[in-house]
């Protein structure tokens, strides 16, 4: 009801009340022309108005529950798709949309499953029921009872008593007694269905038509969670293969580089001695050892790195806190590191910075003659605004001016810019001689199709 359509029945039902009562004293004029009578009239207006007014507030009442339910509606909406932009974890953004809707609409209990097209369980989520109760009932419902017609007919289910369906097939052992049923399919655009469900509805005997309506909305924030998840998964997928690609051409131009060096420096060596040049040939071969220990190192670092994969569920700051822990016992340089949890990169930015990183402390290695090195990842400006990178070094610095090709192949700079670039970011070194030296990489965030964060339309 509006405040509008409010404010003209409050008037509507004041000129019929004062109507009523001027029908009321012409047609009883002797009797309320005494003192009693005028009481009486008194009386009458009295609680005339009380009724009346009392009839409004108690729509202003009913107005003011509902804008609460909404308002309570919406904070949970915006909390749950807030956590389905910010978690990349599935089970944990579904974990809080099922809590959220129990809370809401005052359920006991609640459950969210996903299902792949073969119907495996890819997903299950519980609100209400603790871990042991869990583990004691055993596998999570395959949606062959009633739960199956949200899955499979896509309809809702709205019930008092769940026992009384005629597809009901019970609980299982150890399942706690469930009445009031309120369940609805999730649809996704991926190749995943499911449903959302809440059990035991703890005032009231049934759930009502609006939690029903508030629900649909709930399970339509799962299935964008559901759906981005996928995409994320994709993406990553698409991410690694570009990263094998990329390996596979710094192979070749880094150890096919080295590899013509070391051939070049074992021929002047063989001349040398065919000279007689011992002196020579010696320098030569001295040049090929440290050669050969660099490529070693090289190597090293790179089968860490090589194992220091995001994989299929791994996450950026976990795998960067162990590469950097082993880097750090494998080096005995002091490493610090700082991952800022506002910082959520695209997938195709997730593998640069892993390789960025580990360029950067090969780097660090090789020649800062460092004790200590930080590495940060922290939020660029808004939590729109992508990411910035921070490798910072107490080394001997270097002039960025001098830098020239050596006779030895060196890559590592112009690799960190090239992945920098491939994904619209930027490279930044402060150094100078004996200041350190410290790399910024500035990534900016990398938006869907048609999305656009400064504030443009959409494509």
């Amino acid at each position: 009801m509006t405040l509008q359509r409010l404010r003209w029945i409050a008037i509507a039902g004041l000129v019929a009340f004062l109507a009523a009562i001027e029908v009321s004293r012409r047609t009883l004029v002797p009797y309320f022309s005494t003192v009693g009578g005028h009481l009486v009239m008194d009386a009458v207006v009295a609680v005339g108005l009380m009724v009346v007014f009392g009839l409004v507030f108690e729509m202003v009442a009913r107005i003011h529950r509902r804008l609460e339910r909404q308002k309570a509606e919406l904070e949970a909406l915006r909390d749950a798709s807030l956590h389905v932009h910010g978690e990349l974890a599935l089970d944990a953004v579904l974990q809080k949309i099922v809590d959220q809707a129990c809370r809401l609409l005052d359920a006991r209990y609640g459950a969210i499953s996903v299902l792949d097209a073969g119907r495996r369980i890819v997903a299950f989520v519980t609100a209400g029921i603790s871990a042991e109760e869990r583990a004691r009932i055993g596998d999570p419902p395959q949606g062959r009872g009633v739960l199956g017609i949200p899955l499979d007919q896509g309809h809702r289910i709205r019930m008092p008593n769940i026992t009384q369906h005629p597809q009901s097939v019970g609980f299982p052992a150890n399942h706690p007694p469930m009445n009031s049923l309120l369940a609805v399919p999730i649809v996704s655009n991926g190749p995943f269905r499911g449903n959302l469900y809440l059990a035991e509805k703890r005032r009231g005997s049934e759930f009502s038509p609006d939690d029903e309506e508030v629900l649909v909305r709930f399970a339509a924030t799962a299935a964008v969670a559901i759906d981005s998840s996928h995409l994320h998964e994709r993406l990553r997928s698409l991410a690694v293969t570009e990263e094998r690609l990329r390996i596979a051409h710094e192979m070749h131009d880094g150890l096919a580089q080295v590899l013509a060096y070391v051939n070049t420096k074992a021929l002047a060596a063989r001349e040398h001695l065919a000279r007689g040049k011992a002196a020579e040939a010696d320098t030569q071969l001295e040049q090929l050892s440290h050669a050969a220990r660099e490529v070693y190192a090289d190597v090293r670092e790179g089968i860490l790195g090589l194992r220091s994969s995001l994989g299929e569920h791994g996450q950026l700051a976990d795998v960067l806190a162990a590469y950097v822990e082993r880097w750090r016992e494998q080096t005995g340089i002091t490493a610090n590191f700082r991952f800022s949890s506002s910082v959520v990169p695209a997938p195709q930015q997730e593998l640069q910075l892993v390789r960025i990183v580990q360029e950067g402390l090969a780097n660090v290695r090789k020649h800062s003659r460092a004790t200590r090195v930080n590495v940060e990842v922290e939020p660029l400006g808004s939590l729109a605004s992508g990411l910035r990178l921070v490798i910072e070094d107490d080394g001997i610095g270097f002039d960025p001016a001098a830098l020239g090709r050596s006779e030895f192949p060196r890559f590592g700079l112009a690799t960190m810019r090239e992945r920098a670039e491939s994904v619209g970011g930027s490279l930044r070194i402060d150094t100078a001689p004996g200041h350190g030296s410290r790399v910024v990489v500035e990534l900016p965030p990398i938006a869907p199709p048609g999305i656009r964060y400064d504030g443009g339309d959409t494509a």
